[in-house]
């Protein structure tokens, strides 16, 4: 089914332009410019994602997420914002939404991100992901200490199946084969395989085994 989307944004023609490079991958089901006029509507059509600006009158992106999480669960948060400071990033991700993203994404990789938002995925830049990890692993009152790093928090990041992946690669099996062991395509193993990448900010195969020994994980 097609992701349906609501926009929040207070300029109006990056509202125009957003819904320009969506396109058809997903249906817009509405708009907003200001924290009243999201929190109305996004109650009203109970979108799948919420694309949200950061900055917003009236509260910014965070009220807007603040007052409608409880109440609507099922809703996924995307953020979309100019701002790359980690400030912003981490305040929005601790008010519960599933990415951030910054206005300089291109269509199609907003696209993915909606579209990964909505299954569950979250989805950072590398930069942004790392301001994350920083901060949830610096806050937390069991975050591991740098001589156990058994739990480093970039395991959260990936899902169950990612971390399936995980394992495999870093054993040094190869995409057919780990298709092979766990029923899926060679297409889905190399997506998997780049997400998990993307998510513990690695490069190739290589630094995932040193990762994924250190970690303890092979």
């Amino acid at each position: 089914m097609t992701v349906r989307v609501y926009l929040v944004d207070d300029h109006a023609m990056v509202r125009a332009g957003v819904r320009h490079e969506l396109g058809d991958s997903v249906t817009v089901v509405g708009e907003a410019a200001d924290a009243d006029s999201a929190i109305a509507g996004i109650r009203a059509a109970a979108p799948d994602v919420v694309l949200l600006d950061v900055h917003l009158p009236g509260g910014g992106g965070r009220a807007v997420l603040e007052a409608l999480r409880g109440e609507l669960p099922d809703v996924r948060w995307l953020a979309l914002s100019v701002s790359d400071a980690a400030e912003d990033v981490i305040a929005v991700i601790r008010a519960g939404a599933r990415g951030y993203v910054t206005k300089t994404i291109s269509g199609p990789d907003l696209v993915s991100a909606v579209q990964r938002v909505a299954d569950g995925d979250v989805v950072f830049s590398p930069r942004l992901a790392g301001f994350v990890l920083d901060a949830f692993a610096a806050s937390s009152p069991s975050a591991p200490q740098p001589e156990d790093p058994a739990t480093d928090p970039g395991l959260d990041l990936l899902s169950a199946r990612e971390r399936e992946v995980m394992q495999l690669l870093a054993r040094g099996y190869t995409y057919r084969e780990i298709g092979s062991r766990l029923f899926i395509s060679v297409k889905t193993v190399e997506s998997h395989a780049s997400n998990v990448l993307r998510k513990l900010q690695l490069s190739n195969r290589n630094e995932l085994t040193r990762w994924a020994a250190t970690n303890r994980l092979l």
